[in-house]
């Protein structure tokens, strides 16, 4: 499915590349930002935008809502029973005590399996909405005091754990000082972790007045907005009442005492290692969410988990049990939708053109982007050829962007189903963060405006052959810094070979490149490969060896920064960008209070191109005629969430 980014909520392995791709870069500024993917899953779903192109006569693209088919009001009268849920080849959970280590970091150990059983204090998703959610949170909205250093968590009284006992400011307290005891240990022992970045470290002491209420202390001012969409959200209460122990029958210990939390940590990690035990150890069954875990397969990664009856949020009437069925490839998923054995799963890209098969097995349809960006990242340090130079200039990377036909590539090889994208915060879905030039190309496709670019900077445009720089220097009408007489564009792009729709775009892109003299080397590799040759900032000896990579892509947080992924130094900055402007726009989008900091950001980087943004495919979703529910909670399922609380089945 799609490909993450996780950035402090932003690590996320996700299948943000399932129709897309694989991504890899994650955390420091939201709930999610490029995490490395699951290439398995990589044709089932990704990033995207409105649809923007006439699609197959089989399928129902609505370009006003950007969504492919639609999902219909709940109906019909509900039974109990159990809900078939497909799970994506390479997707099984790994982990299920919430402090999860960045190695079993993904949306379908975080989202879907564990959120199932341990709500985050705040639920961000309001269907395919990238927005808070009151009624499914943990909490009242916090307030922010002294600054915007100062954060007031008030808990609701609805929410127990399923032995009865009530969730409590002391559990949120509970899962900071696990979280600290691990990062203390090693950064990889929380995947969402960003040494310095909000939650923990920013956060220089925390209290609990009283049963109800959190109190943390923050060591600077935060944007607000922010720090609720992207940091809070990653707590995860915990039962310190059943937890806060150093081995399964030892005394109830004082985690907020260093030397305990390690013990306790150390306890909970190694039993969380044992995934053999999942559904047997009497930890895992004191659950706050709507569901517990009653079976696991740790060979296959299936999974059963049944309604909890004390669960305090929104529910429907009758909570079905929700069985995960593996699949070891996306054809015999695809292979058990036509079947009709499978209750709810998904339809790869390849696939659209069955849709009316789907439809005649007795399916609904529905597809949506999720909340995040594709692109090709460019690596600005790459002396090869002078391509650091060459890139350095913003007219070369707003030609590449006019070389870009993606209407083309989303009718040609998305089938249809999937939507424009120019920057890091996109059009669709909807997001109050979405800058103007988010909404509209500002490089639309043009290989004579691309041509015309180059030959007022000083290059001789040689269609069909090797343009070469004929006028160096920095003044007007010239090449730029750095880049001498005779330069070549000549270059190589670096993608990963499955989905084929990632070298179904670099190859259009470098055909239309070649008609200006820009001659473009593709090379194609695992998402393995491909990481490792181009996504590893902190120590680049492969520095030199590509252009530009393709990896995939992946979601945002609601409050869609890119700190990390583009600013300099950042930790998840592989192409190097370097920009002062950039970085000042990112601080503030954090720091300052400004509501319109990320969508400054955004704007800025859109009309900046640090990256090549592509095109993003949908996500599609069948469920049987069978399964109804809120429509929120069907359509969350394009953004990697399973809400199956909110539905249920009419016979």
């Amino acid at each position: 499915m799609p490909r993450p980014r996780l950035t402090q909520v932003r690590q996320l392995k996700s299948d943000m590349g399932a129709n897309r791709g694989t991504g890899s870069r994650g955390k420091p500024g939201s709930l999610l930002r490029r995490g490395t993917v699951l290439a398995a899953c990589a044709v089932v779903l990704a990033t995207g935008v409105a649809a923007c192109s006439k699609p197959p006569s089989s399928g129902s693209v609505n370009t006003t809502s950007g969504a492919f088919g639609s999902v219909p009001s709940a109906s019909g009268t509900a039974h109990a029973g159990t809900i078939t849920w497909a799970e994506a080849p390479g997707s099984a959970p790994t982990w299920i005590f919430p402090v999860t280590p960045g190695a079993d970091l993904s949306t379908y150990t975080l989202f879907i399996f564990q959120w199932g059983m341990w709500r985050p204090l705040y639920w961000l998703g309001n269907g395919v909405r990238p927005v808070m959610v009151p009624s499914m949170s943990l909490a009242y909205p916090p307030v922010f005091s002294g600054g915007d250093k100062t954060v007031t968590v008030r808990l609701k009284a609805s929410y127990r754990w399923s032995d009865g006992q009530p969730v409590t400011s002391k559990d949120a307290l509970f899962f900071l000082d696990m979280v600290r005891a691990a990062v203390k240990e090693s950064a990889a022992n929380w995947g969402l972790y960003t040494p310095h970045i909000g939650i923990p470290d920013q956060v220089v002491s925390a209290s609990t007045p009283n049963a109800a209420t959190l109190v943390l202390h923050l060591n600077k001012p935060v944007n607000p907005l922010w720090f609720t969409d992207n940091a809070l959200p990653s707590i995860q209460p915990m039962p310190a009442h059943a937890w806060a122990k150093a081995s399964a029958n030892g005394p109830l210990l004082d985690f907020t005492d260093p030397a305990n939390a390690k013990k306790i940590y150390d306890f909970l990690a190694k039993q969380s290692g044992s995934t053999g035990t999942y559904a047997t150890n009497p930890l895992w069954q004191v659950v706050d969410g709507p569901y517990r875990l009653t079976a696991f397969n740790n060979t296959t990664g299936g999974y059963t988990m049944v309604p909890n009856s004390s669960y305090g949020g929104p529910h429907s009437a009758v909570v079905p049990t929700v069985q995960a069925i593996p699949y070891t490839s996306d054809t015999a998923e695809f292979n058990a939708v036509l079947a009709r054995s499978i209750d709810i799963g998904y339809m790869p890209l390849s696939d659209v053109p069955q849709l009316n098969a789907v439809k005649a097995a007795g399916y609904h349809v529905f597809g949506y982007p999720v909340f995040g960006f594709s692109d090709v990242n460019y690596n600005f340090a790459d002396k090869t050829g002078d391509f650091n130079n060459i890139i350095n200039q913003l007219y070369i990377r707003q030609a590449l962007a006019h070389l870009e036909n993606e209407e083309g590539y989303i009718k040609a090889f998305f089938h249809g189903a999937g939507g424009l994208a120019y920057g890091p915060v996109p059009s669709v879905p909807t997001s109050p963060y979405a800058p103007a030039n988010a909404l509209k190309n500002p490089y639309p496709y043009s290989v004579a405006t691309a041509a015309a670019l180059m030959r007022s900077h000083g290059w001789h445009v040689v269609p069909g052959g090797a343009s070469t720089c004929a006028k160096p220097g920095t003044g007007a009408g010239e090449c730029g810094a750095g880049i001498p007489a005779g330069t070549k564009l000549a270059f190589n792009v670096l993608y990963v070979s499955d989905p084929v729709i990632f070298g179904e775009e670099v190859t259009a892109w470098a055909s239309d490149a070649k008609k200006v003299g820009i001659d473009i080397t593709l090379q194609s590799g695992t998402f393995n490969h491909v990481a490792t040759v181009a996504d590893d900032p902190g120590s680049p000896k492969t520095i030199n060896q590509w252009a530009m990579a393709d990896w995939g892509g992946g979601p945002d947080a609601s409050y869609p920064t890119t700190l990390g992924v583009f600013n300099t130094g950042g930790s998840l900055n592989a192409g190097f960008y370097h920009n002062p402007q950039a970085d000042k726009l990112i601080t503030a989008s954090v720091t300052s209070g400004n509501p319109s900091g990320v969508k400054n950001e955004a704007s800025y980087l859109t009309q900046q191109q640090p990256s090549l943004f592509q095109p993003n495919p949908d996500f599609i979703i069948v469920w049987k005629d069978n399964v109804s529910g809120q429509p929120a909670a069907i359509q969350a399922m394009t953004q990697q969430v399973l809400n199956t609380e909110l539905m249920y089945l009419t016979n």
